[in-house]
């Protein structure tokens, strides 16, 4: 699928033809600028608008295209804006409206009606602004030119959340079992999920998978451990030769069922659960873990809905360079020095996370009653990132982020044999975890250095979901007065 955003210029019959083809030529220009201040999707221009009919006509296209994931609009001239209310009113993908002008700075000498005319910007995008808001419309507005970097950066974020709730629409779940036994958070509605996201969950026996994982052929076993050779370092027992080399086998071919389940269901994201393995001789780790890295959503325990972040938060970051995971707020570290928090799981944290090659090694684990499962192990790579959570409050879905710093572990972890992430929270430990609590926020979450808060923003506007945010300047007493706030509004807010 190829990203498309659609570029809508907004003007009207009253300037004549010729002014209109000058409104088509500086719009040209206005694209080829962002084009090449290095967009995530390509830029489509549109013929100029002038008309309701034409207005309705390209949204209703939109909206059916499927390489089409957002629409930027922009009033060159003055559009009045009773033009767009048919327009507007029917388009359902995302919106934004780029404040913009064709000229950087004013020709202060030689400044005449005729360029006020073609120079308008600043008055068409108000009328456009006020029907909007009339409307209601959920959008994104920015403002300044599009020479700018920051304007091109922040298109670029807002496109990125574009291609997250592009992914979500389209989005099968295939949950293996159901969710830990007697765990609240974890729940969740799937009907409401669909409605209001798009995305499908439904349940799959897990020996339905198994059938999959036996008939995994050795040609495919033997490709895999090729490429694990390749791709990681490989303790010695599980390495070919190794006395738990069968171990790595049988790792190797819950992969290659796994991928063929998810493939031939056209699943995007995907749960297990170590309560309800059937058949299987292993909890996956290893399979779990490189899935994601190529861009599947993972929740553990039947965390559907975060595993449903995932899939979409790594769509959102393609093309980044940067990871994201599946993850779980594990302990703390309350001194001495800087309070942390030490994130894991069991064994499923994907490794585009990593700092350094992930190591494939193999320990026991305490729980679910299997062989000893493989594993990456790693500790992630240090930079600034932000955790996620989706919680389902019964009325409404709701976003809690946390803005954190990544780091190295203070000291060595020699006898953690999972994958790991330490990190500082904004603005302190004691404070983002009272928030936390106080939103009610999830223990697993996404852990993202691939987006920022700026794009999750523009997500949570084009869901219309609510979004609490824990950053460097949040209080307790002021998140707790926000989550009130909220509470109040979404209420009035519903539907009869």
């Amino acid at each position: 699928m190829t990203h498309q955003i659609w570029f809508l210029t907004g003007s009207q019959h009253l300037y004549g033809p010729e002014t209109l083809e000058q409104v088509a030529a500086q719009s040209r220009d206005i694209q080829d600028q962002l084009t090449a201040g290095g967009l995530s999707a390509e830029i489509v221009g549109k013929p100029v608008l002038t008309d309701s009919g034409a207005i309705r006509q390209v949204m209703l296209d939109a909206n059916a295209d499927r390489d089409c994931i957002g629409v930027i609009a922009w009033m060159h001239t003055f559009s009045p804006a009773k033009m767009w209310i048919t327009g507007l009113d029917t388009l359902r993908k995302p919106l934004l409206h780029l404040h913009t002008q064709h000229n950087v700075s004013l020709p202060w000498s030689t400044i005449d009606m005729d360029f006020m005319n073609l120079n308008q910007a600043a008055h068409g995008d108000r009328e456009f602004g006020f029907i909007q808001a009339r409307l209601g419309v959920p959008r994104k507005t920015i403002a300044g030119h599009a020479s700018d970097p920051t304007v091109v950066r922040r298109v670029d974020e807002w496109i990125r959340a574009a291609a997250g709730v592009t992914k979500l629409r389209s989005l099968r779940l295939a949950r293996f079992g159901d969710n830990m036994r007697n765990v609240a958070v974890t729940e969740g509605d799937k009907v409401e999920a669909e409605l209001q996201f798009g995305v499908s969950v439904n349940t799959y026996g897990v020996n339905d998978l198994v059938e999959v994982v036996d008939g995994a052929s050795d040609k495919e076993i033997d490709a895999l451990i090729g490429e694990y050779a390749d791709t990681y370092e490989i303790a010695p027992e599980l390495a070919v030769g190794g006395e738990r080399h069968e171990s790595l086998r049988y790792a190797a071919r819950i992969e290659a069922g796994l991928r063929t389940f998810l493939t031939e269901g056209d699943f995007g994201a995907f749960t297990t659960n170590f309560e309800d393995l059937g058949g299987l001789r292993q909890l996956p780790g290893l399979a779990v873990q490189r899935l994601m890295a190529d861009g599947y959503g993972f929740g553990g325990e039947g965390d559907w809905k975060t595993s449903v972040l995932v899939a979409t938060f790594k769509a959102m970051g393609t093309g980044t360079g940067r990871g994201t995971s599946f993850m779980e707020d594990y302990t703390y570290h309350f001194g001495p020095g800087e309070p942390k928090i030490l994130g894991a799981h069991m064994l499923e944290v994907c490794p585009t996370i990593a700092s350094a090659k992930p190591r494939l090694e193999i320990h026991p684990l305490g729980i679910g009653g299997r062989e000893d499962p493989v594993r990456m192990v790693f500790d992630a790579a240090p930079g600034a990132g932000i955790v996620v959570g989706l919680a389902d409050l019964g009325d409404r879905f709701r976003l809690v982020a946390n803005e954190i710093e990544v780091t190295a572990p203070d000291e060595p972890l020699p006898k953690l044999p999972v994958a790991r992430a330490v990190w500082k929270p904004a603005p302190s430990l004691s404070t983002s975890a009272e928030c936390w609590l106080t939103a009610g926020g999830p223990h697993h979450t996404v852990l993202t250095q691939a987006i920022g808060t700026e794009t999750l923003r523009d997500f949570a506007t084009m869901l219309q979901t609510e979004l609490l945010l824990i950053d460097g300047n949040t209080t307790t007493h002021d998140f707790a007065d926000r989550v009130r706030w909220n509470s109040a509004y979404y209420r009035l807010a519903r539907a009869l």
